[in-house]
């Protein structure tokens, strides 16, 4: 009887714990949802530099005292579309009273002359920044008939991007007309027959061994770099 006795209070105390349990958990939900202890006070944004950082919070003030749980995600990311410069972002709910907009900027890779202006450029052919000068270490791609972020153009930041560092320091102009023929010209004069974006990788490691190769050799001589084929570097005379 003892035993039946005990039993039943050991089930009967764990009974009342469960079920303290469930309360406690259901009254947290609860509070998240529903009560101004959680709701949002503050908009931290982090990662820009070009992307006015006041602005971005003003256009997302609307979600300010809604509770953290129920943030309208949907709306903060129309709000941040406005933004062109926006690359990406990452949100973080920081409780009770804080949410965290951490954002990638777009990166200009080549410049575009427009007029008596420059306006660098992202991959897909957003405007990143304009400037009256002419940019140091960022390429300058004649787009022609080009649109901004067409596939042509899009192939001359493909291949802008698969540079190494100490190829593409020395690249002052891009150009092609169409995806097969893009040309380079380095800052010594010297030029770049790259052909199509196919093996890019192996075109820029071949570049970058011939260039090292012709500074060694005939650093004051242009010469014409082709890597069109990557398993056939050619230099020859500028012509």
């Amino acid at each position: 009887m003892r035993r039946f006795t005990r039993r039943a209070r050991h089930r009967r105390a764990a009974w009342i714990t469960a079920g303290a349990v469930v309360v406690v958990f259901g009254a947290s939900i609860l509070v998240a949802v529903t009560s101004p202890l959680m709701a949002l006070r503050t908009i931290e944004v982090r990662g820009t530099e070009r992307v006015d950082a006041t602005a971005l919070r003003q256009a997302l003030s609307d979600q300010m005292g809604t509770p953290l749980a129920r943030i309208d995600f949907g709306e903060v990311k129309r709000d941040i579309a406005a933004f062109p410069l926006i690359e990406s972002y990452v949100t973080e709910e920081v409780p009770p009273h804080t949410l965290v907009v951490t954002v990638t900027e777009r990166t200009p890779v080549v410049a575009v002359q427009t007029g008596e202006s420059y306006d660098l450029v992202d991959p897909a052919g957003i405007v990143v920044q304009s400037s009256p000068d002419r940019p140091e270490g960022v390429p300058i791609a004649d787009v022609q008939r080009a649109e901004l972020g067409s596939p042509v153009f899009r192939t001359m930041t493909e291949v802008v991007l698969s540079l190494p560092s100490t190829v593409r320091r020395q690249v002052t102009d891009v150009r092609a007309s169409t995806a097969d023929d893009v040309t380079l010209t380095l800052d010594d004069g010297s030029s770049v027959v790259w052909g199509s974006p196919d093996d890019s990788d192996a075109k820029a490691s071949l570049l970058a061994a011939l260039v090292a190769d012709h500074a060694s050799r005939a650093p004051d001589t242009k010469v014409e770099f082709d890597v069109s084929a990557p398993d056939n570097g050619i230099v020859r005379p500028a012509q």
